[in-house]
């Protein structure tokens, strides 16, 4: 089988395998040091920013140093939807371009990712199929229009901002994503590609990446475990619910059923260049370690990819 040719891109996973953002509590047994030495053995070239890290800069360039990782991309939560809250949302867009820029690493990224979590519910113990939120006109406009805003001050300054679909929040479904790709300034605002929300919300994440390739600036290789999705049980589950039965899983886990060939050979034929970012958010103690999971996802993306 001739591989898929991806070969401007670069290789990273997020710590969420190790040590989950959203909910602290899974994986908080388990040390920085730890994980980041586990990405590089899996063999990763980077990672994203977990709560774990460093905030000392000169502190994380040399744990990242000693592995030889880069950072794929930091992350800011946007709350441009709640009133009052655009200018500290700016404010703290301005410090992380400023972290990122003193952050060294052998690949250079200039991708910072956003989503809007002002109305999420991703983070409440309330029903994701129930409660979604429905941005109202006035919450396009808010939402879009501070994300010109700060994807201008990221062009200005050579960074890119990439927009991350979310369950539980305003830009979950295809739909939502073509309007905020609609109604978004070409030039600031880039699309980060997640694989696994879209795919969980309905959506065929190779129409986007046919509809929007010249958007698509990050990639996010996640899978969904479907026994999960559709188990009679979590019907009116939270997110944290769905997230500790284990919705998501890795590339090469052939428990999900995220369509990773055609995902690939579609990032191919548009000519993708940047970084495929791994994530998986679960449990760490659940089926099996961290590291487990690294090195498959990794050892399926050289079958895939030939590297």
């Amino acid at each position: 089988m001739t591989p898929i040719r991806l070969p401007e891109t670069h290789f990273g996973i997020t710590p969420t395998c190790w040590t989950n953002d959203d909910f602290p509590l899974l994986g908080d047994d388990i040390p920085f040091e730890q994980c980041v030495s586990e990405i590089r053995l899996a063999g990763f070239e980077g990672c994203s920013i977990g709560h774990k890290f460093p905030t000392d800069v000169d502190a994380l360039n040399a744990a990242l140093a000693l592995r030889e990782l880069s950072v794929t991309e930091p992350w800011v939560s946007t709350f441009f939807t709640v009133p009052g809250m655009r200018e500290p949302t700016i404010a703290a867009f301005r410090e992380r371009m400023d972290f990122l820029d003193a952050i060294k690493g052998p690949v250079k990224t200039r991708s910072i990712g956003v989503a809007e979590f002002g109305n999420s519910i991703h983070l409440m113990p309330i029903s994701l199929s129930k409660s979604k939120p429905v941005f109202t006109e006035d919450h396009w406009k808010a939402l879009t229009q501070g994300l010109d805003e700060i994807g201008r001050l990221a062009k200005e300054r050579d960074f890119q901002l990439v927009y991350h679909p979310h369950m539980g929040t305003g830009v979950q479904t295809q739909a939502e994503v073509d309007t905020l790709m609609r109604r978004t300034n070409a030039q600031y605002v880039h699309l980060l590609l997640d694989t696994g929300h879209l795919h969980w919300a309905g959506g065929d994440p190779v129409a986007v990446i046919n509809a929007h390739a010249d958007r698509i600036r990050h990639v996010h290789l996640k899978n969904i475990r479907p026994a999960v999705r559709h188990k009679p049980g979590l019907a009116s589950a939270s997110f944290e619910e769905f997230v500790r039965a284990g919705i998501f899983t890795v590339p090469g886990d052939r428990t999900g059923d995220v369509p990773f060939p055609a995902i690939l050979t579609a990032l191919e034929s548009k000519q993708y260049k940047g970084w495929l970012v791994v994530e998986a958010e679960q449990d760490p103690h659940g089926r099996r370690p961290p590291l487990y999971y690294a090195k498959l996802a990794r050892e399926y993306l050289k079958k895939e990819l030939g590297r």
